[in-house]
């Protein structure tokens, strides 16, 4: 039974179905990941398929491609029943997948990326790189999809990367093509060419299934939408009869505020200061080449950047879990707007730099920012268990006001737990991220570091994070915001450094443009 319903036009299109799923269950052990589901894609259309973390999206389309067999249900492709038992079948009904993660060998070249395990003459045949160049080039110009067949993969930028994937599945003959999370990693005028790309190839016929979380990329480019909402149907809806608010609220089941509200910062003294820093990647490379900024009291600065550009060795060089090889970081205490004692952290461990006054929430939550077999309460204290407030001399836990704390802080940031004794791996994202949040905010740090914040959890979730970052630069705090969510960097920074190949290039007004930020994202120069 579907949980509401939102289909938005009274008619029905009498334009045949490409891909019809019905009643698909799908169970694991504990969760009912599929509660027959409806799905309904009609030829020649871009279909969105949308939906909170862990509402079915992703084992849904595995479903469709053969990667997960459905418990019950059927699938029809053109009006055909379709038993599809693997990835071979789904090839042969002509669907190709474009994965969120790239299936691509990086030392092999575009041609032989794209005709690896089918190459032309047949699996017997000796791989012949002029054919397989021949193929790829009429290939290219048939879709206008340009590329070099012999450039490596290594060598080129994410967006072509991308066009590979594609053609890797035009090369298997795939008119329903599923894209997920197909802009996650690209620039703006990588979104906007690959947007060009794919209204293009349902000009040529084919149908394109495209899984996102960014309500405005949907309301951009898409036909029709579906929405999940814990494994079942939440609604149907025609795109130009929608709108964000309308799609988030059957994501979500209740009304969502999409647009941050904030007041104009209202910036102090420098707490954080960064000078020259330099740093080598883990590999023994120079990753980080002389980055300089400051963050003061009251603001929020956004480093944007396209993944891969030293963000993740930066946030590591600032909180103490990479050794710093040249520069100079402090971090200055600051009350009723005037600037106090300044402490050099730079070579700090990240224990240290806590009690000083430094918070940090971490980009990989389960790797690096919980014990996931501890309980709430455990991780909750992380990382302060010495502190007085927690433990008698450092030594012996204090257990009963330990349980008060976490209780106070599980319902301050409303986690969702039957337990404060419960694993920490027993939430779901969403709220694992609400315990790393409450124990840094509750830390009352004087400078944070937010880097992915809101990194793989569900819309209600980003609605609070953001809200709870904004509530800390007001409290006079400042925060160093790092995301690879360009309108996330937009909406919640007041300044914005931009990151390419190791190094700051600009810093600019969030009032800047997407061409502009995209520009300086992939090292251009913008003439003022």
């Amino acid at each position: 039974m579907r949980e509401s319903t939102a289909l938005a036009t009274t008619e029905e299109s009498s334009t045949p179905l490409a891909v019809e799923m019905r009643e698909i269950t799908r169970t694991w052990p504990g969760v009912v990941a599929n509660d027959h589901v409806d799905l309904k894609v009609r030829k020649g259309e871009i279909h969105a398929l949308v939906g909170e973390n862990g509402a079915g999206k992703t084992t849904l389309m595995n479903i469709l491609y053969g990667l997960i067999r459905p418990d019950s249900g059927e699938i029809y492709i053109n009006g055909e029943l379709a038993h599809i038992h693997g990835p071979r079948d789904a090839i042969r009904q002509h669907i190709g997948m474009v994965h969120q993660h790239f299936m691509l060998i990086p030392p092999l070249t575009v041609a032989e990326n794209i005709v690896l395990g089918h190459e032309p003459g047949g699996i017997n045949a000796l791989y012949n790189a002029r054919q397989a160049r021949e193929v790829i080039e009429n290939l290219s110009k048939q879709y206008g999809l340009p590329i070099d067949p012999d450039a490596k993969i290594e060598k080129v930028s994410v967006g072509l990367q991308q066009r590979v994937e594609i053609l890797k599945t035009l090369y298997r003959a795939a008119d329903i093509l599923i894209m997920d999370e197909p802009t996650g990693v690209l620039t703006p005028q990588e979104t906007h060419e690959l947007f060009r790309v794919l209204r293009g190839l349902v000009e040529k016929g084919k149908t394109i299934i495209f899984i996102t979380h960014k309500l405005r990329e949907v309301l951009e480019l898409t036909d029709t939408i579906t929405v999940l909402r814990r494994g079942k149907n939440a609604g149907e809806l025609v795109t130009r009869q929608t709108s964000q608010a309308e799609i988030a609220r059957l994501m979500v089941g209740r009304e969502v505020l999409l647009r941050v509200n904030k007041m104009p910062a209202k910036p102090g003294p420098v707490v954080l200061h960064v000078e020259d820093i330099h740093a080598l990647s883990d590999r023994d490379l120079e990753a980080l080449h002389g980055v300089s900024f400051d963050v003061r009291a009251g603001e929020i600065l956004g480093i944007a950047g396209v993944e891969g550009n030293g963000q993740s060795e930066l946030v590591e060089a600032l909180t103490g879990m990479r050794k710093i090889t040249r520069g100079k970081l402090t971090i200055t205490q600051v009350k009723d707007g005037q600037a106090g004692v300044t402490s050099d952290l730079t070579m700090l461990d990240a224990r240290e730099e806590r009690l000083v006054g430094l918070g940090h929430i971490p980009e990989d939550r389960r790797g690096s920012g919980l014990v996931l077999n501890d309980t709430i309460e455990d991780n909750l204290i992380l990382g302060r268990q010495r502190w007085s407030q927690f433990s008698w001399r450092g030594i012996v836990l204090l257990l009963r006001d330990i349980a008060k704390w976490a209780k106070r802080l599980i319902t301050e940031f409303d986690v969702r737990t039957s337990s404060a004794e419960a694993p920490a791996r027993s939430l779901s994202g969403g709220n694992q991220q609400k315990v790393i949040i409450a124990r840094e905010f509750s830390a009352d740090p004087m400078a944070l570091i937010a880097s992915q914040p809101t990194r793989g959890v569900d819309i209600g979730a980003i609605e609070f994070i953001h809200r709870r970052i904004i509530e800390q630069r007001d409290a006079g705090k400042a925060v160093l915001l790092i995301s690879a969510e360009l309108d996330e960097i937009r909406s919640l920074s007041d300044r914005i450094a931009v990151m390419y190949e190791g190094k700051i290039v600009d810093i600019v007004s969030p009032a800047a443009s997407e061409e502009k930020l995209g520009i300086l994202m992939t090292g251009g120069h913008v003439e003022e």
